[in-house]
C-alpha cells in the first residue's frame, strides 16, 4: 500500500481526551508499546499540543510540570507519512512556551538529538530499557529488621518525599495519580520506609517503575518481587544507564533492547539527594 500524502495545511490546538484514540493509532503507527489506557493515564497528567489537517491528527507532544522549577517534555510523534516537513519542530516550539522557563527533561533515540539541541537541550544521561519474560527470579536477603509490605494509603506522603529525594523535583502529583494505576511494595525497616517499587499494566504486560531505594541490593530485592510475581508475564522496566542492574536483569531474563537512549535537559540540572537513588524510572515521559 502506497503511503498517504501530507493532505493540506496543518494546524495545532490544544489535545483533548477526545483526541487520545487518534494518538494512540498515532504511537501504533510508530511502534510504541502504549495503549489507549497508557495515553489516559499521562493525560490526565499533563497537557498536549496535536498537530493535524485534512487526514485527521498527524502529530503530538505532551508536557508535564513538576512544580514551579521543573518540567518534562514527551509522546513527541509525527506520522511516518508528515516527517520532515517540520511539524516536530513546531511542536517543541509550542510546548516551550508551556514549560516557560522550567528546567525541562526529555528521552530521545540519537536520530533526534540534534533538532533537541538547537532548542537549548544537552545530553545528561542513558536510559536502557529491558524487557522480556522473567524465568529466574534471585533471592535478594535484606539486612535485619527489614521486610518487604504493601504499601497503604497513608504511605503516600513518605513514597512521594523518597521519590523527590531521588530525582530533585516535586512528585507528589505524580505519585498520588500513579496510586490510581498501580500495586506498590515497600521495604521497611523497624518501622521505617526506606524504598519502595511499583508495578502496573503497560503495553505488551507490565512495567515496574519508579524504584527507589539506598543502595543497589535494596533495588534488586524490590524488583525481584514484583519480577517473582509476574514471572512468565511480559515485563518491562527502564533504568538509568548508571544504575548497574543490566547484568543482573539480563540474567533474569530481562534483557536489553532498542539502542540507548538519551537523556536531555534544558536548563540547570535537578540534583538529586546522594542518600536515595532512583534505579528505575516510572516512564520516559514522566521520568
Amino acid at each position: 500500500m502506497n503511503a498517504q500524502k501530507p493532505q493540506g495545511a496543518v494546524r495545532y490546538r490544544r489535545m483533548t481526551v477526545d483526541d487520545l484514540p487518534a494518538a494512540h493509532q498515532l504511537s501504533q503507527a510508530a511502534l510504541w508499546p502504549h495503549r489507549l489506557e497508557d495515553w489516559k493515564f499521562i493525560h490526565e497528567l499533563g497537557e498536549g499540543i496535536v498537530a493535524e489537517n485534512k487526514s485527521g491528527i498527524v502529530g503530538t507532544i505532551m508536557c508535564w510540570l513538576h512544580g514551579a522549577r521543573y518540567a518534562s517534555i514527551g509522546m513527541n510523534i509525527v506520522a511516518p507519512d508528515h516527517r520532515h516537513l517540520g511539524i516536530a519542530s513546531e511542536l517543541m516550539t509550542r510546548i516551550l512556551r508551556e514549560v516557560g522557563s522550567r528546567t525541562t527533561l526529555l528521552h530521545t533515540n540519537s536520530n533526534a538529538i540534534a533538532m533537541y539541541e538547537q532548542f537549548g537541550f544537552a545530553p545528561f544521561g542513558t536510559i536502557h530499557r529491558h524487557q522480556g519474560t522473567v524465568f529466574r527470579t534471585p533471592f535478594v536477603a535484606l539486612a535485619e529488621g527489614e521486610r518487604i509490605r504493601p504499601v497503604s494509603p497513608r504511605d503516600e506522603g513518605a513514597l512521594a518525599e523518597l521519590a523527590a529525594r531521588s530525582t530533585g523535583m516535586p512528585r507528589s502529583t505524580v505519585i498520588k495519580q500513579l496510586m490510581t494505576v498501580a500495586q506498590a511494595v515497600a521495604i521497611d525497616h523497624y518501622g521505617e520506609l526506606i524504598a519502595f517499587a511499583a508495578l502496573r499494566k503497560f503495553g505488551l504486560g507490565y512495567v515496574i517503575g519508579p524504584v527507589v531505594a539506598p543502595d543497589i541490593d535494596r533495588a534488586k530485592a524490590l524488583i525481584a518481587h514484583w519480577a517473582g510475581v509476574r514471572a512468565g508475564n511480559f515485563v518491562r522496566i527502564d533504568v538509568p544507564g548508571s544504575s548497574g542492574l543490566g547484568p543482573w536483569l539480563t540474567e533474569m531474563g530481562l534483557v536489553q533492547v532498542d539502542e540507548t537512549v538519551t537523556v536531555m535537559v534544558r536548563g540547570e540540572p535537578p540534583r538529586p539527594e546522594a542518600s536515595v537513588t532512583r534505579y528505575a524510572l516510572l516512564s520516559q515521559s514522566l521520568g
